[in-house]
């Protein structure tokens, strides 16, 4: 039994034709532009989350300053507010008042978060003053002892 020509080359030809590859990048081509604005918009939402976090974590801190004012945890004058002057204060913590020949130092927060829209991570956030040094007693190996 013979086969018709041209089934013989359909048999033979047995890989895509251009216009087929070329449909097939111009389908992944309109896939990539749509998924492209949605993975921005996740790394976006990402960041605010983390912004969230580092903002919740400075309140927190804020308030507990305030707190150990109000309790005379740390002394502070009766002309201010009671919360910090500046954000280095809760790293660098203030004396305990409560034992103040002990020695102990009230700290309410380790460092200060970092901002996630900033591309140098080495900057804390908001910060308008230099980074504090190596040798600053915020970076003391074993300060903390309250």
């Amino acid at each position: 039994m013979r086969r018709p020509l041209g089934s013989a080359r359909r048999t033979l030809g047995r890989g895509f034709t251009i216009i087929e590859l070329v449909a097939c990048l111009a389908i992944l081509a309109v896939l990539s532009t749509l998924a492209l604005p949605l993975a921005e918009l996740a790394v976006k939402r990402q960041k605010e989350a983390e912004l969230r976090r580092a903002l919740w974590e400075l309140r927190d801190a804020i308030d507990a300053y305030k707190r150990a004012g109000d309790e005379g945890r740390i002394a502070r004058d009766a002309s201010r507010s009671g919360y910090p002057p500046d954000l280095m204060t809760l790293v660098q913590g203030r004396p305990d008042a409560k034992a103040p020949q002990s020695g102990h130092v009230v700290y309410f927060i380790r460092r200060i978060p970092r901002d996630p829209f900033f591309e140098d991570s080495s900057v804390p956030a908001h910060s308008h003053s230099p980074v504090p040094q190596t040798g600053s007693s915020a970076f003391v190996p074993g300060a903390r002892t309250g």
